[in-house]
């Protein structure tokens, strides 16, 4: 059973948490590390309760090692792990800022990424798809689909797609279309307009909290936790390919998820979110998305754009819980109406298929 997510529109309404724990000893971290062997789900725990807590030994190699053995090499709490080190060498630089700076901060990214929006020219792009799926929680992803596909965005036609290779092939008679959400397997959209507008949409009432501070890319940044209620994320949700037993395939959902802004320039840098309150007996259990953002320069002027997209859910199906993940890097930005050049590098087959079918 494959799947496709809707994923909408939110904004900005101020609060802010406080208490603060003591950090982690090496003995506690090891003991969390252990847990969250033996029960996967426990890996996104483990990196909030890092963020949250800190650490209060030095990191060094052998620990970076078994955290990556422990936790299959996860991503997250791997970054989590750094940042809490760098945090525990320098508590002053790192600290978070003042409420008001907090407040400005955000009012002033709200602006921007409305200027932003404002100002998307009309360009086109190539996004390089990998495709994965595993046992829930296990991370032994298992590629089953490599795509090349031709994006072009205007603001009088929004987000087109052209298929262009597929599993190494070449496809005959692309056509362009609204989505990609015609081929089988998961397919997501929105990393362009929709997932920033989501952030900041005044009838989203987004709840915003100051929840730590990080370095992505070399710029200093804030961290802010963010939530949207179900009952105002009006057009937000998760979809179902094929689904008969449901009309249209759907289920409604709130969102949950962090926002990376940028301390000096006030920009985005990377959104985290999950989808929350999927209706208990919907086949799609959970939906996850991280999209990285940088000023990418197209024609002489530098825009805010997408450069990396990680989408994942999971799906139950056959008795059993599956994972399905998109990784999607955003290549060789150009003016609207360039050809998209497939390169050797672009072009890759699977190199392993799921071993059951479903």
């Amino acid at each position: 059973m494959r799947f496709w997510a809707i994923l909408l529109f939110a904004l900005l309404v101020p609060t802010f948490a406080a208490a603060q724990e003591k950090p982690l000893t090496r003995a506690e971290y090891v003991q969390l590390l252990y847990a969250a062997e033996k029960a996967p789900a426990k890996r996104a725990e483990l990196a909030e309760t890092l963020r949250r807590r800190g650490i209060d030994f030095v990191l060094d190699d052998g620990m970076r090692g078994l955290t990556r053995t422990k936790t299959a090499n996860n991503e997250d709490v791997k970054r989590a792990l750094e940042e809490s080190d760098r945090k525990r060498k320098d508590p002053v630089g790192t600290a978070l800022p003042s409420a008001a700076e907090q407040l400005d901060i955000l009012d002033k990214a709200k602006s921007n990424t409305w200027s932003a929006l404002d100002e998307m020219p009309d360009f086109v792009v190539k996004q390089l798809i990998a495709r994965s799926e595993a046992y829930a929680g296990t991370g032994n992803w298992q590629t089953y689909s490599n795509l090349v596909i031709a994006v072009s965005y205007s603001n009088e036609k929004g987000e087109q797609y052209r298929v262009l290779v597929k599993d190494g092939a070449p496809v005959q008679d692309a056509t362009t279309q609204n989505s990609y959400n015609g081929l089988s397997g998961a397919t997501s959209g929105g990393e362009f307009v929709e997932d920033l507008k989501k952030i900041f949409d005044k009838d989203s009432k987004t709840k915003f909290e100051a929840f730590t501070t990080d370095v992505v890319r070399g710029r200093r940044a804030v961290v802010y936790n963010y939530e949207i209620d179900i009952q105002n994320n009006k057009n937000g949700g998760v979809g179902l390919k094929d689904d008969k037993a449901r009309p249209n395939g759907y289920s409604p959902a709130g969102e949950k998820g962090q926002i990376w802004i940028d301390r000096d320039a006030h920009r985005i840098l990377r959104i985290e979110y999950k989808l929350t309150n999927i209706e208990p007996n919907f086949p799609v259990k959970a939906v996850t998305k991280v999209i990285d953002y940088d000023m990418i320069e197209i024609t002489g002027e530098k825009y805010l754009l997408p450069i990396l997209s990680d989408f994942r859910g999971t799906v139950a199906g056959s008795g059993k819980m599956f994972e399905q993940r998109n990784v999607i890097r955003f290549r060789n930005y150009q003016k609207f109406g360039t050809d998209v050049v497939i390169l050797d590098d672009d072009v890759v087959a699977p190199e392993t298929k799921p071993t059951e079918k479903r």
